[in-house]
């Protein structure tokens, strides 16, 4: 099989998938006579060749997937009116620290928030695929220790937690929201002018990513869109 085929056979593969697909799984299609390396190769010159497209094809937590582009988002929302989830304050907060801090216990994020973390916070995330229980520390009451999952990062369009937004870069603490994406399926959604900043939320400085002030704030405080937009 010749470059170009195998090329086709990806791209075809990649499009019918419903799932990001990992390498292993693209090893299947040739009966792993391509290599992983020769795989993700043939992968980097795809994403060069739909460069110019409104659809780009991204590394993601568990594999690989074609996604439209965060431009094209106001016309495909034109398809699909109905606004996005909601979350309040204290729920992206929660997940900030959870995603920066990790792996963390309920108390190491009351701690950093200043108030008490409500259940439902915690359970609104875990139903959502964003975060799991991974251990337990070993101290009194063996508490729960929680961190983000893969879902978490596919639904950031994210390959790893190293390319979460970097809390020292400049200016860090006026973009990083910005920054956070959360797609449905393959049509991300921008985060864009959410309360405070995740640094602060997160417990960290924008300098060295050290405990910071933590917000107070009961959590029932205003929801908002993930576009932005108050409840």
């Amino acid at each position: 099989m010749n470059t170009a085929q195998a090329k086709r056979v990806l791209e075809t593969a990649l499009i019918c998938s419903q799932q990001p697909m990992p390498v292993r799984d693209m090893r299947t299609l040739f009966d792993d006579q391509l290599g992983a390396d020769t795989i993700k190769s043939l992968l980097e010159q795809l994403q060069l060749e739909w460069a110019q497209r409104g659809v780009e094809l991204v590394c993601v937590g568990t594999g690989w997937r074609f996604q439209s582009r965060p431009e094209m988002r106001q016309y495909l929302d034109r398809l699909n009116p109905e606004k996005p989830p909601r979350y309040s304050r204290a729920t992206l907060e929660t997940l900030a620290i959870i995603a920066y801090r990790q792996p963390v216990t309920r108390g190491d994020m009351e701690d950093i928030r200043g108030v008490t973390v409500n259940s439902l916070i915690i359970k609104q995330l875990e139903d959502r695929g964003w975060i799991e229980v991974i251990g337990h520390r070993e101290t009194a009451g063996r508490p729960a220790l929680f961190a983000t999952t893969k879902h978490f990062l596919d639904d950031l369009g994210l390959a790893s937690l190293d390319q979460l937004p970097l809390l020292d870069a400049p200016g860090s603490q006026a973009s990083v929201l910005d920054a956070l994406n959360f797609p449905e399926s393959t049509q991300p959604l921008e985060v864009s002018a959410l309360p405070g900043d995740l640094p602060e939320a997160a417990g960290l400085s924008a300098d060295a990513g050290e405990p910071g002030q933590a917000r107070p704030g009961p959590d029932d405080a205003p929801l908002f869109f993930l576009d932005g937009t108050e409840s």
